[in-house]
């Protein structure tokens, strides 16, 4: 397909752009009233969610009031546990709840591998995004890492320790094994149908990767973000693990092209422990709240950190919902003016 701007993926891909491309995690969300006025349409989140002319209005957004150099498909990394059979419920005060939790191995008999069509409506989401966007800019579709998901399964919702997730490795490890299997066959399948349905790229987050020990990470996440990265080969993929910072050599040999960094991750020793991958990111979301000064100040500090080339901007972690959308705008607009000037 041709892009009036392709500037994401000639960078996923190594080639020479005129200027470093942005976009932004959670960039389809609450700091947009735009935004806000579909999710009132809607009346809850999964609802919006699952209805592909909303999801899809909501996705383009951010490309008109922002001017992203991408859109990211509005979904969640929850529908993958509910399309396995273990239903999940978003709380306002609260995120996301699972009624019912995976708690040992008889839990298993009451889910299975999901296929891409039982999230029909996230691919349908896609394809419409897709016209709807004409070729203006790439597409960007994405899954939770297995781990991710696992947490979540297990501990039936977010935590501060995930302590009961992490038992669940010390006390029944090839239990664990079983079901990161099943949520990495689901994923695989899910990706490769978001691709199928038109997303030029994909990211797999791992949010809850820095809660892990370097030796529990290789052997619960990383080897199944492997397995992903290994059976995506006909869109560019990216990896982003929040806190993974004791990772960052094996994830260079990861079969993807980009890491996406969180602010932690030092930027000139990354480059040194990743020089094969593009890496992405990683600018503090709080450095946001700081004044329009404040805000050009430590953009041009992270792209003369990163250097004009092999980078995508980013924020190390998703926009907070109480940033101010001309603070979003103003960093998006300071990188393309800054690193356009910088080659």
């Amino acid at each position: 397909m041709h892009f009036q701007n392709d500037l994401l993926l000639k960078a996923a891909k190594a080639e020479t752009t005129q200027r470093t491309p942005v976009w932004l995690m959670r960039q389809a969300g609450r700091i947009l009233p735009e935004y806000r006025k579909v999710r009132a349409i809607a009346k809850d989140f999964k609802t919006l969610v699952k209805t592909p002319e909303l999801a899809a209005e909501v996705t383009i957004q951010p490309v008109d009031i922002l001017g992203v150099d991408a859109a990211i498909i509005f979904s969640d990394i929850l529908v993958i546990p509910e399309a396995m059979g273990l239903n999940y419920e978003m709380e306002e005060s609260k995120g996301p709840v699972f009624p019912k939790c995976i708690m040992s191995p008889a839990d298993l008999s009451g889910i299975h591998v999901a296929q891409a069509e039982e999230l029909h409506y996230v691919l349908d989401a896609i394809k419409l995004t897709k016209r709807q966007l004409n070729g203006r800019v790439p597409l960007i579709g994405f899954s939770g890492a297995p781990w991710t998901i696992f947490s979540y399964m297990v501990e039936g919702g977010g935590s501060k320790t995930f302590s009961k997730a992490k038992k669940m490795l010390y006390t029944q490890p090839e239990f664990s094994h079983r079901l990161l299997t099943m949520i990495t066959e689901s994923t695989i399948n899910y990706l490769k149908g978001q691709i199928t349905a038109g997303a030029d790229i994909v990211q797999i987050f791992d949010s809850w990767a820095g809660i892990l020990s370097p030796e529990q990470y290789a052997e619960f996440s990383l080897k199944y973000i492997a397995r992903i990265c290994d059976a995506i080969d006909n869109a560019p993929t990216i990896v982003f693990a929040k806190g993974a910072y004791f990772a960052r050599e094996e994830m260079n040999k990861l079969h993807c092209q980009v890491i996406g960094m969180d602010w932690n991750m030092d930027i000139q020793e990354s480059r040194k422990m990743m020089p094969d991958k593009i890496l992405q990111g990683n600018l503090d979301p709080c450095a946001l709240y700081g004044s329009l000064d404040d805000v050009k100040r430590e953009t041009r500090k992270m792209i003369d950190a990163f250097g004009p080339r092999r980078h995508i901007a980013n924020l190390g972690h998703g926009l907070y919902p109480d940033i101010e959308v001309d603070k979003v705008k103003c960093f998006i607009d300071t990188v393309k003016e800054y690193s356009s000037s910088a080659r």
